[in-house]
């Protein structure tokens, strides 16, 4: 760890073996606490490189649990959070919206950190208990189409880095893991991002994986597809700025999105939206983020009008529904 703090104070770049062996050692309690706080602490004011970041993913999926799961191509829908605009379950929302257009769906979350209602935690509001057994996590892919990855029960490496991050004064590196440590490895992954220097860094990183990516930022700062006004998306095939009139849709203000002040009033919003009785921009941007999703799956084949018909056809057919109580039935 000396060797790799010297490197650092000489403004030099780290090896993904380098990061990977770092992350490996931290599990083992193999360096004194300070300076892991001086390694975090270094990275973070220098800023991350794609093969450094990398070299963490590779370490904190070899020291997790993997989930192999049965089923050659599905997708995970997840934003990078911290935009701090309190929205409701936009991803999670979009992702049963996927499944109940019948399509895989490996959903990788946590408990929220700066909003009211993380991924987990509308999961869990349901009485969905979160497992790690994968003939269970098979069986639900299998039946619904979707299963729910709950972080703490597979990235073991997080639990020794966790005071230290709680301890620091500002956001580090590790924020930037949670999207691409999918224990089960998926496929394909739409991202939702904050600002586009994101963008660029997760985009280097999924090409380097080698997987088939969405990658959306709202340009007024938020991680998903808000139609509050332009977003960008990024893909295997374009680059491309899109404006909510594009899609057929109008602008939404921003207090439609709100996912409310308790977990109930963001558990109301992801079911109303399910069960097609909410407010029209809460169903149209779920619409939008979902149709990505699907386009991404699609290997880019579909236009995304043809994508936003099939996600609006899991919403008004009542399947996104039905599928997501037959969800709660396996895993309640």
């Amino acid at each position: 760890m000396k060797e790799i703090l010297s490197k650092l104070l000489n403004h030099e770049e780290l090896t993904r073996e380098e990061t990977k062996n770092v992350l490996v050692g931290i599990t083992q309690s193999a360096y004194p606490v300070e300076q892991v706080t001086a390694l975090i602490t270094a990275l973070q004011m220098r800023g991350i490189t794609v093969d450094e970041l990398l070299g963490f993913r590779d370490g904190i999926l070899e020291t997790g649990v993997p989930v192999p799961l049965d089923c050659d191509r599905y997708i995970d829908v997840v934003g990078t959070g911290g935009d701090r605009k309190n929205t409701f379950n936009i991803s999670t929302t979009s992702c049963f919206v996927i499944a109940g257009a019948g399509y895989k769906v490996a959903k990788h979350g946590n408990y929220a950190a700066t909003s009211t209602s993380g991924a987990s935690n509308v999961i869990a509001h349901h009485g969905i208990q979160f497992t790690s057994d994968l003939d269970q996590l098979n069986r639900c892919l299998d039946e619904c189409g979707i299963v729910y990855l709950h972080a703490q029960l597979f990235a073991r490496a997080m639990k020794f880095v966790g005071p230290i991050r709680k301890a620091l004064p500002f956001p580090t590196f590790f924020n930037l893991l949670g999207p691409i440590v999918n224990p089960s490895q998926p496929q394909c992954q739409l991202l939702g991002v904050a600002n586009l220097d994101q963008m660029r860094l997760y985009s280097n990183v999924y090409q380097k994986i080698g997987i088939d990516y969405g990658i959306v930022n709202s340009i007024d700062g938020y991680d998903e597809i808000s139609l509050t006004g332009d977003f960008k998306v990024t893909t295997n095939q374009y680059e491309r700025i899109f404006h909510p009139q594009d899609l057929g849709f109008s602008i939404i203000k921003p207090e439609e999105l709100v996912a409310g002040a308790t977990e109930d009033e963001a558990a109301r919003i992801f079911d109303a939206v399910l069960q097609d009785c909410a407010l029209p921009g809460q169903k149209e941007v779920v619409l939008a983020n979902a149709a990505f999703g699907i386009q991404v799956l699609e290997h880019g084949q579909k236009t995304i009008e043809e994508c936003i018909a099939i996600a609006r056809e899991s919403i008004e057919s009542g399947r996104a529904w039905q599928n997501f109580r037959h969800f709660v039935t396996l895993n309640s």
